[in-house]
């Protein structure tokens, strides 16, 4: 029984017969599901947004980085749909659960997205499944939260049904590496949970890297993150020595930056933003905690970090006061609040931070970013950190008594705006390159 269960499941993904469930359409789950179906298996997506499954069953893709020609496709070929009805999880030989893993407030993991993809899961489980956790999260979730679900209904794990973890890599708007070039780490509970989910990734996946246990890739992921959360919050620290000594920081970067070996380059910038290094280290910083053991280099970076948002404020605001002008009633030109570059993903940006900021100290505040035309409310945005992005015009770069360069998307013209704006802080050095560029001298 047992081997037969692994043995047919086995034969039907190296057949490209089973059918994978993906459990959230996400920046993670829609990339990969559209990987999947390109490889020749059928995919059912599972959503709690009927906006998205109507988009999704249309053809549509609400992911910048996902093509809707690509789910057209697919869909054209019936080997993708969308659905809400969690009870078709049954329908699937392999379900990868790619669902949200925020933190709390007290930067605590609010786990209660993956619990319901687990319960849900468990609620259709069924011998000869395989289920891959791909949510990023900490060190014995797969283990200590999904596998007990699992087992509950009488199943073991290794015989009947079979459990993954496997990080998602995904870097919104990275033009050279995505979901089928960037190797994938996975580790099962068991040898036989491995070699399946190895099996079927390896179908879409150009590399797959298999490793001893779920916490082993669970730690994995939580490892890169906190390698550049930590990074960034060094040179967001080297950013405001140079302040304080009259330096250049891009100047002492650029330089380092000559040495061949033993120096990585990382930038400073307005704070850290996104799905994964903000939020990550947090998980391993919180598991390690109900250890009693305190990360220290974790939090220390999570304090500088978060000190960046204010940290370019008070620029702003004494560049003001140089020039005779308070704060409060000041035009103030806010450039890009997507959280990186040509992106549209605003999560946890510092722009958001900084808008409200600078609401609260009076100033007539605007922004410009060509990728979000509008700024929602999704119960994570700060209050009063809403609005529309307005048109670049000459007259507006003019008529500003501040520009602050959040995020330097290509499409903005910075050489425009260094030519025309009377006063501009620049929090990624967009300004200086475009006039390195272009030959203006710098004001």
């Amino acid at each position: 029984m047992a081997d037969n269960t692994f043995d047919t499941l086995m034969d039907k993904i190296g057949r490209r017969e089973a059918v994978c469930g993906v459990v959230g359409l996400g920046y993670v789950g829609l990339p990969l599901a559209v990987e999947m179906g390109k490889a020749g298996l059928r995919v059912i997506g599972f959503e709690k947004s009927s906006r998205v499954t109507n988009l999704v069953n249309a053809g549509e893709s609400h992911i910048k980085d996902v093509a809707s020609s690509d789910v057209a496709a697919l869909r054209r070929g019936k080997k993708l749909e969308a659905t809400l009805d969690m009870n078709r999880l049954a329908e699937c030989d392999v379900v990868s659960i790619c669902v949200p893993t925020p933190l709390g407030k007290t930067k605590d993991p609010d786990m209660s997205y993956v619990v319901a993809s687990a319960e849900a899961v468990a609620a259709a489980l069924r011998p000869g499944q395989l289920i891959v956790l791909e949510s990023t999260t900490y060190p014995g979730t797969t283990r200590d939260l999904l596998l007990p679900a699992f087992e509950q209904k009488g199943f073991v794990v290794g015989q009947d049904f079979f459990l993954c973890f496997s990080p998602e890599r995904v870097d919104p708007g990275n033009p050279s590496w995505h979901t089928a070039n960037t190797p994938k780490v996975l580790g099962g509970i068991t040898p036989r949970c491995t070699d399946l989910g190895v099996k079927v990734y390896e179908l879409f996946i150009d590399r797959v890297v298999p490793v001893s246990s779920p916490e082993a890739a669970e730690l994995t992921k939580l490892l890169e993150n906190t390698f550049r959360m930590i990074n960034i919050g060094l040179v967001n620290e080297m950013a405001q020595v140079c302040d304080r000594l009259g330096v250049d920081v891009w100047e002492v970067i650029e330089a380092a930056a000559t040495k061949p070996f033993g120096f990585m380059k990382f930038t400073p910038g307005p704070g850290l933003g996104g799905h994964c290094i903000p939020l990550d280290p947090h998980y391993l910083a919180w598991k390690m905690r109900t250890l009693a053991y305190k990360t220290r280099m974790i939090e220390l970076a999570g304090d500088i970090n978060s000190e960046m948002p204010e940290f370019w404020v008070n620029k702003l605001q004494d560049a003001l006061n140089e020039v005779g002008k308070p704060v409060r009633g000041a035009r103030v030109l806010v450039l890009g609040v997507a959280y990186k570059k040509d992106i549209d993903d605003m999560r946890e940006s510092p722009a958001l931070e900084i808008l409200d900021l600078l609401r609260g100290k009076g100033a007539d505040v605007a922004y410009h970013d060509p990728h979000c035309p509008e700024i929602l409310d999704d119960g994570h945005t700060p209050a009063g950190a809403l609005g529309r992005s307005v048109e670049l015009t000459d007259e507006r770069l003019r008529n500003a008594d501040a520009v602050l360069v959040v995020t330097d998307h290509t499409a903005i013209d910075w050489g425009r705006v260094a030519r025309l704006a009377p006063l501009i802080i620049d929090t990624r050095n967009a300004i200086a390159r475009a006039r390195a560029r272009l030959g203006i001298a710098a004001a």
